[in-house]
């Protein structure tokens, strides 16, 4: 007989109260999610031991080891984008100080490493939602180089805002997380065991009367400011991402619909401002 495993998910309950709970799930076969927020499917194949954070703005799987969300799951709206606000960092609430950072972990990374908080699930795309504090948990955050982060990470945010705003009654979603493919220099201001990442990779998509259009990215993180998301070299398919970070998407569809979707090319480029 098979050993179970025990996952935890954390989630909002009547009144705003978040518990945690144990799910057992069978380990030869991957437990299925459903949300709103993870278009046909939210991302198989982070370790059992991760905490799957439910909220209203986002879902991510926090990784107890590298100390950051292995995937971030969000839907942007017309509704949901407001005005800028403080970045007001915290940890995590409903995760453990040994399973996530706090703000003085960070301290001395700018000066050192040259990075930024970086938000996984942005900030200006919620503010218009009474939730839009819970972008700024840490579990939501990883360090991410300034010149990355202020440069092609922040003008493809402001694109899925864009593409969101001209459809109004359209959700882009996003799917989003770290890729760990070289040793990173650690946080300096922190013994906590870390892993720092070395890149990012983005998938977007829109969905219309059954069409599915996906645009996917990846960027090292020593891109250079003057970046645009355009560039060939950041464009990819969903299979890569697949392959570079061992997570299944899309795996509500059939497997062909899978094929054409993963391995086929990016529809949404022109939609987010890409020439043909």
């Amino acid at each position: 007989m098979l050993a179970c495993i025990q996952e935890k998910i954390t989630f909002w309950v009547t009144f705003g109260v978040a518990i945690s709970i144990q799910v057992i799930t069978n380990p030869a076969s991957a437990q299925e999610i459903h949300a709103s927020l993870c278009l046909h499917g939210c991302p198989n194949g982070s370790p059992m031991s991760n905490d799957l954070v439910i909220r209203d703005i986002y879902i991510l799987s926090n990784n107890d080891s590298t100390k950051f969300a292995d995937w971030v799951a969000y839907g942007v709206t017309n509704n949901t984008i407001g005005k800028s606000e403080d970045r007001n960092w915290k940890p995590d609430p409903w995760l453990s100080t040994d399973e996530t950072l706090v703000p003085d972990d960070y301290k001395g990374a700018h000066a050192e490493l040259n990075t930024d908080r970086g938000h996984q699930a942005p900030l200006a795309s919620f503010t218009s939602t009474p939730d839009w504090e819970a972008t700024n948990f840490l579990s939501n955050i990883t360090p991410q180089k300034s010149a990355l982060n202020q440069g092609v990470w922040v003008k493809l945010e402001t694109r899925v805002r864009l593409l969101a705003t001209s459809s109004p009654t359209d959700t882009v979603f996003v799917m989003t997380g770290p890729l760990y493919e070289r040793e990173m220099p650690s946080l300096p201001g922190t013994d906590k065991s870390h892993v720092v990442p070395s890149g990012y990779w983005k998938i977007i998509a829109t969905t219309k009367d059954g069409d599915i259009k996906i645009a996917s990215f990846v960027f090292d993180q020593e891109t250079e400011r003057r970046a645009q998301i355009c560039d060939d070299r950041f464009i990819t398919n969903v299979r890569t991402i697949e392959e570079r970070t061992n997570l299944d998407f899309f795996h509500a569809l059939s497997q062909d619909e899978q094929e054409t979707l993963e391995t086929g090319p990016s529809t949404l480029l022109m939609d987010l401002g890409c020439d043909p």
